[in-house]
């Protein structure tokens, strides 16, 4: 068992006998403002989720719903200014890191918690072959020499399932296919062995071969080492693949959070049911029509009154165009935002 300074622990019943489970991240009333000529704009406002040791936690929503920006926010990225984290916790370990210096986030960062940006050609350094990357990540969180960290380096390509890592690891990102730089991406990732993996859109620029490919390496990756992972997507069909727990966003609010088996067999929001009947399927159902979330995101710097989404609902009703809703547990762990329920 941990020690309560590290992990806050709770236990759950089940027909196996006690489960431990483990909070590795908390995240409590997250709240990241961008201060701008044309106003305040509320990115993140008031977001809570938690990541369980060895667990996948998506997060999904439209492009501009806040997803980055949040994880961008855990590992103090932002921009400041024109970016500022106006309120919140965020516990790695039971420690805030947001009470933490610049000098201490940079020993965390890439060593306890790493993350795989949504471009890997953008994010790997061309000048530089894949392997001195790594090594320079290796290097500058562990005290090892820089033989072991190369072979560190092979290992971890070879990890991943780069072919013939011992001579990929002198090529340069133009060198490598964009399935192979994700992979060398996800390699640079893991190389110091990270508690908690932030994949930011880790298969957007990939196709669906190559899709499957790497989120099959991470669930195994997973399976092997017990890594935390907290996938950013706007794609269901990955959640449905990957995660344990899912949490939904919309303009900058959290709007749903549960299991993934409830948000597919019984989503509550209509921003969710939204989502999926977006999705095509297949069957005989494939006739149907997709039926697209009508209007567009509203403008973060000038919000609505009430619910964000209203202006978008076909349930709305009056208060929803006059009161903001509460997030409230509809079922045991299931937290949903909506006064139409």
């Amino acid at each position: 068992m941990f020690h309560t300074a590290y992990f806050t622990e709770y236990y759950i019943f089940s027909l196996e006998g006690l489960v431990l489970a483990e909070k590795l991240l908390q995240v409590k009333n997250l709240k990241t403002h961008f201060f701008t000529k044309e106003g305040v704009v509320k990115a993140v406002d008031g977001v809570d989720f938690d990541v369980e040791k060895g667990q996948t936690l998506g997060i999904v929503g439209e492009s501009g719903s806040g997803k980055t920006i949040t994880v961008m926010s855990l590992l103090r990225l932002i921009p400041q200014p024109p970016g500022k984290i106006v309120d919140g916790e965020v516990l790695f370990k039971g420690e805030d890191l947001l009470k933490k210096t610049e000098k201490q986030m940079r020993k965390i960062r890439g060593n306890e918690i790493s993350m795989i940006f949504q471009d890997p050609m953008t994010s790997l350094n061309p000048v530089m072959t894949v392997g001195q990357q790594i090594i320079e990540a290796v290097t500058y969180h562990q005290k090892v020499t820089k033989k072991k960290a190369r072979k560190k380096a092979i290992e971890a390509l070879g990890l991943v399932g780069i072919p013939e890592p011992s001579q990929r690891v002198d090529d340069y990102p133009h060198q490598f296919s964009g399935g192979m730089r994700q992979r060398a991406m996800i390699a640079m990732a893991l190389a110091c062995n990270p508690e908690l993996l932030i994949a930011d859109e880790p298969t957007t620029a990939l196709d669906v071969t190559i899709q499957a490919q790497i989120l099959e390496l991470m669930q195994k990756l997973q399976s092997d080492l017990g890594t935390s992972i907290l996938l950013i997507t706007h794609d269901l069909g990955v959640v449905a693949e990957s995660c344990h727990q899912v949490l939904v966003m919309y303009a900058g609010n959290p709007v749903e959070k549960a299991d993934v088996e409830s948000i597919f067999e019984k989503p509550r929001h209509p921003y969710t049911l939204g989502l999926l009947h977006s999705l095509p399927k297949l069957g005989e159902e494939q006739r149907e029509r997709l039926r697209p979330i009508e209007g567009n995101p509203p403008n973060l710097s000038s919000l609505p009154d009430g619910c964000n989404f209203a202006p978008r609902c076909d349930r709305a009703e009056e208060i929803c165009l006059k009161s903001e809703p509460r997030v409230k547990e509809v079922e045991p762990g299931h937290w949903v935002s909506c006064h139409c329920l």
